[in-house]
């Protein structure tokens, strides 16, 4: 096959790559599965490939027209740095190799759109060869990223894109910056200070509501041994790599001043917590009557649904559970390396959708007490709360067939924006 070649398709067939780099906990993934079901399920013209680091990515269920290429695995400290996770070469080569499995997918896949998590560059300048040689060749895929609400705190964020020049890789590569959050909450272009040629390319989705379960919330109940009149504490921390705290401190507060006698609790301690932490919170676990421990749960839609009271960290897919559910719920956010989940827990907190505790004051007694409030409350109906947009996937999907099959979108507001018809040569990033 010469370098002209061009393989042809069915009239009508389109194909997507996603870029999610997964480096920590089962947050990224999940959304990023969640948005490729999505785009399948609403045309059944659209195939999609994820290019995805994940550790975790074989565990979940992959719908038809979705198939996934796994790259190897990254970790992150509680500094930000990255490094190999499991295999023995430096991060350099590593990222090489990344990038090397990345290009040769693009190429042979031949998107008609790719679709980039996060980081415009990727992990390490990961997606630059890619992005460089479709540019050269004059590739007709359209290339869109997606940013949750809250990336960290304003300072560190403009920081680190400045240094990076994202918005330079923005205007000369991305046709749209797509948004999961709402400007009510938190404007993502006013507070990160982007240019206006990278905010006229910004378009808020909204939230993504999470699918309910198709597993009842009472069975749910009845399986866990639960009487009618009985409630439920259901306390998770994602993928449990750093939240052993929240359940230890819980368990402690049960130990020091417990709930009444009607109440169980249901931890899940998550897939990536060590062996070490798993013990411990067993063990403390073993004379508290009502406490039951899992490792992991496939559905945690159903469990949240159960539950009266939610205890969990602040990351944007568990956020996203409870408020499409509209559970009640105390979030103790991370806050290293970066302050994403604290914002978003503190902006909902300061409309009562939840109640935020930060990790430097969290204490048994208080986490305890805060949880025994919210069970208070449990029937009480709360009026007026804001209302807030949970229309993220079909907004997501409108906005990416708006570019596979048309040349103008309209998003919004009626503000009409042109897809560029030539991109400019990738800056140099250092």
């Amino acid at each position: 096959m010469t370098k002209n070649t061009v393989i042809s398709r069915e009239s009508g067939k389109k194909r997507i790559v996603v870029y999610s780099h997964d480096t920590f906990g089962l947050g990224n993934i999940r959304r990023m599965l969640a948005i490729c079901k999505h785009l399948v399920d609403s045309d059944p013209n659209t195939s999609v490939l994820i290019l995805s680091g994940s550790p975790m990515l074989h565990a979940f269920r992959i719908p038809p027209r979705i198939d996934y290429i796994k790259l190897p695995c990254l970790s992150r400290n509680t500094e930000g740095d990255y490094q190999a996770k499991f295999l023995d070469v430096d991060y350099g080569k590593l990222v090489k190799l990344r990038s090397n499995l990345i290009l040769n997918a693009i190429l042979d896949f031949d998107p008609d759109l790719i679709l980039v998590d996060k980081k415009p560059l990727g992990v390490g300048d990961e997606l630059g060869t890619a992005l460089d040689l479709l540019q050269r060749r004059g590739h007709r895929a359209k290339l869109v990223l997606l940013l949750r609400d809250i990336l960290d705190s304003p300072a560190s964020t403009i920081r680190v894109w400045q240094k990076n020049g994202y918005h330079d890789v923005i205007r000369s590569f991305y046709d749209q910056v797509l948004v999961v959050g709402s400007p009510d909450i938190f404007d993502t272009g006013k507070e990160y200070q982007f240019p206006s040629d990278s905010r006229a390319k910004t378009r808020y989705c909204g939230y993504i509501a999470r699918e309910r379960s198709a597993a009842s919330g009472d069975q749910l109940r009845a399986d866990l041994g639960l009487a009618e009149t009985d409630r439920l504490v259901f306390v998770t921390v994602g993928g449990g790599e750093d939240g052993a705290h929240v359940l230890q401190c819980y368990l402690e507060g049960l130990h020091r001043q417990g709930l009444d006698g009607s109440t169980r609790s249901l931890l899940v301690c998550g897939p990536e917590m060590g062996d070490k932490q798993r013990r411990s919170i067993v063990e403390m676990a073993v004379n508290l009557p009502g406490v039951i421990i899992q490792d992991f749960a496939q559905d945690m839609m159903a469990l949240m649904d159960a539950a009266d009271v939610v205890v969990c960290m602040g990351g944007y897919n568990t956020v996203c559970e409870l408020l499409t559910l509209r559970k009640r719920a105390v979030i103790v956010p991370r806050v290293k390396p970066v302050l994403e989940q604290w914002i978003r827990a503190e902006r909902l907190a300061q409309l009562g959708l939840l109640r935020a505790i930060h990790p430097n004051e969290l204490t048994p007694d208080l986490l305890l007490a805060t949880v025994a409030e919210e069970l208070d409350q449990i029937n009480v109906h709360r009026r007026g709360l804001y209302q807030i947009n949970m229309e993220g996937l079909p907004a997501i999907a409108e906005a990416l067939n708006g570019l596979l099959y048309q040349d103008r979108w309209e998003p919004a507001g009626g503000l009409e924006v042109v897809v560029p018809a030539e991109r400019r040569a990738r800056p140099r990033v250092s």
